[in-house]
């Protein structure tokens, strides 16, 4: 119970930051908003498996949201984890997210999609 409190805490303070990403200017700003960024998407990465049924269960129905919707989950919650892991890892050169949105909750309607190149951040 107590480490569900902690990640749910981690994740309401994600939140609250998240508006804060836009306005990162400075070299170690950068690098901390794409710490945070794949931290976030490490941690929620599981959120794509309902995500993804709920996308497929308005556009397909409920049968195939059952089915195609939790397997396109899956393979989304390990793109997402991956992904934040990758910007885990090189979190010292500043990049955009190459998953897209950023963030799991930024648009639950839309499909999680993946860049084919990372840019640097501006």
């Amino acid at each position: 119970m107590k480490q569900l409190l902690k990640v749910l805490m981690m994740l309401t303070a994600l939140f609250f930051l998240t508006p804060y990403v836009a306005t990162a200017s400075s070299y170690p700003a950068k690098m901390g908003v794409k710490l945070g960024n794949g931290v976030t998407n490490v941690v929620t990465g599981m959120v794509e498996i309902p995500k993804n049924i709920i996308i497929a269960s308005r556009t397909e129905g409920p049968a195939y949201a059952a089915t195609a919707g939790v397997m396109t989950g899956l393979l989304q919650m390990v793109g997402r984890t991956l992904c934040g892991g990758v910007d885990l890892v090189t979190f010292m050169i500043p990049t955009k997210p190459i998953v897209r949105p950023g963030f799991v909750w930024q648009n639950f309607k839309q499909e999680t999609t993946y860049g084919t190149n990372w840019e640097l951040l501006p």
